[in-house]
């Protein structure tokens, strides 16, 4: 216990660099996944592979999306539980996040499989594309599941005070896929086939190892027979909170689908091609705020359940300054670099000139994203997960889907290009979700002043001395 109880008594920003950059490293880590395989596919193969593994970006968001509707919200209740000081309800926990992922990776897989080319085209694939899609996804889909129990566990990993083992374990993962990249692409020559099978075998190995982590003895949380006993009331305090990340990365999916279709419309696949490039570097932003919040997360939920409100307030206003500061620098370097930083990715000349212009729509708001993004991953760190939730739908599901289908008809109607349209929808919708997040912090001011106790979730008949072993 001694190095989760580090929570209360350290410094906050000695805390919040403790955590955050082993969590903002695993963030990136873990978008190199997907930049290295576009890095390989564009120098070896070329734009329409980059197109093909484009239009498979929303499933592997998807996929995500079910990694943290366990992951987060697993972690986000082991803090706030452990901040109460009770080790047998953090394990059991562990065990009924385990089930849950279980469940979700088998419906997902057999899903994938049986209706792979309906979702494929739904999600924008042409006829020039969806071959490298479809070769893609039969490789990796089975891995996926393996994808999910790593975002578990290496999440259960850092709530429980090990946050450095946490990003060792992702490192490690991102280091082989980049070893296997080159080897499967750039020497064998396998193609996208080869990104499938670097990305499947490396998460295979990051899974292997985080499983090894609650098998450990010398793991204050671990594995015993009591904690896959099926709780109803862990699944839905996991889901609830899992809820805010699930539905923003599922959303996102389908935002996805929405944009590839409408830049298939105005700009054709290579447009496709640049928004998965752009998208790539915009996502790698996110990841890194989303680590620093990550770090933020086990601070925030031990405190919140501990009731040291000073400290959360001071984890919370040190948290978001560093995001904003990011934010700033993200778009900075978008709007000065764009070709230097495309070139990365592709040498095409059409490409690029696509590139461009989306590179600083697209990064522009980047300051408000990081405003927007902070306040729902600090609202589901501290169980507020209806809040969290609808700061993190905002700007995909109220704004940008009606939206993306009247700034570019608008545009277009007044003479204009609907591909920009496209693009300064985007930008529009990061100003209006901004707005909507700052309404809702103001409503929840509450929770930092002194005096306030947090909810416990938990049904009476489990209370008392069995479930409350220290």
């Amino acid at each position: 216990m001694d190095k989760i109880q580090e929570l209360e008594t350290k410094p906050i920003g000695h805390l919040l660099w403790q955590y955050a950059l082993p969590a903002v490293i695993t963030q990136v880590v873990a978008s190199i996944y997907n930049i290295v395989d576009r890095v390989f596919l564009g120098q070896y193969v070329g734009a329409l592979a980059i197109a093909g593994l484009a239009i498979t970006l929303p499933i592997m968001n998807i996929i995500h999306a079910l990694g943290s509707l366990v992951g987060v919200g697993a972690s986000s209740r082991m803090s706030i539980v452990l901040g109460r000081k009770d080790i047998r309800w953090a394990e059991k926990i562990l065990g009924n996040s385990m089930l849950l992922t279980f469940f979700f990776g088998f419906l997902f897989v057999t899903g994938g499989y049986l209706f792979m080319d309906r979702i494929l085209e739904m999600f924008g694939a042409s006829p020039d594309t969806i071959a490298y899609a479809r070769q893609y996804m039969q490789i990796v889909l089975p891995g996926m599941f393996l994808t999910t129990l790593t975002f578990n566990l290496t999440g259960l990993i850092r709530a429980s005070g090990y946050p450095t083992k946490s990003m060792w374990i992702m490192a490690g993962g991102a280091i082989l896929n980049i070893f296997l990249d080159a080897l499967f692409i750039s020497v064998l020559g396998w193609g996208i086939a080869g990104a499938a099978w670097a990305t499947t075998l490396s998460m295979a190995t990051t899974a292997v190892v985080a499983v090894a982590h609650f098998l450990n003895r010398n793991s204050f949380i671990r594995f015993h027979r009591h904690i896959w006993a099926p709780k109803l009331y862990i699944f839905r305090n996991i889901l609830l909170i899992g809820l805010s990340p699930f539905l923003m990365n599922f959303a996102a999916s389908f935002v996805v689908a929405l944009l590839n279709k409408q830049l298939i419309r105005y700009g054709g696949d290579l447009a496709v091609g640049a928004y998965g490039i752009v998208n790539t570097y915009l996502s790698f932003l996110v990841m890194f705020i989303l680590g620093l919040c990550q770090g933020m997360q086990p601070i925030a939920g031990y405190n919140y359940g501990a009731g040291h409100n000073h400290r959360l307030r001071h984890v919370y206003t040190l948290t978001m300054r560093v995001s904003l500061v990011v934010g700033l620098l993200g778009t900075l370097l978008a709007l000065l670099m764009p070709r230097i930083i495309l070139r990365a990715f592709t040498d095409s000349d059409a490409l690029l000139d696509h590139g461009v212009p989306a590179m600083r729509y697209l990064n522009v708001m980047m300051v408000l994203i990081a405003f927007t993004i902070t306040n729902s991953q600090f609202f589901q760190s501290i169980d507020k997960p209806w809040i969290a939730i609808t700061t993190s739908l905002s700007r995909q599901v109220l704004f940008l889907i009606p939206l993306m289908f009247v700034i570019p008809a608008l545009m277009v109607n007044a003479g204009g290009d609907g591909l920009t349209g496209v693009w300064v929808t985007c930008m529009v919708c990061d100003v209006l979700g901004a707005v909507l997040a700052a309404a809702l912090l103001w409503s929840q001011l509450k929770v930092f002043r002194p005096g306030y106790v947090a909810p416990v979730r938990r049904p009476r008949k489990e209370a008392g001395p069995k479930d409350g072993e220290v």
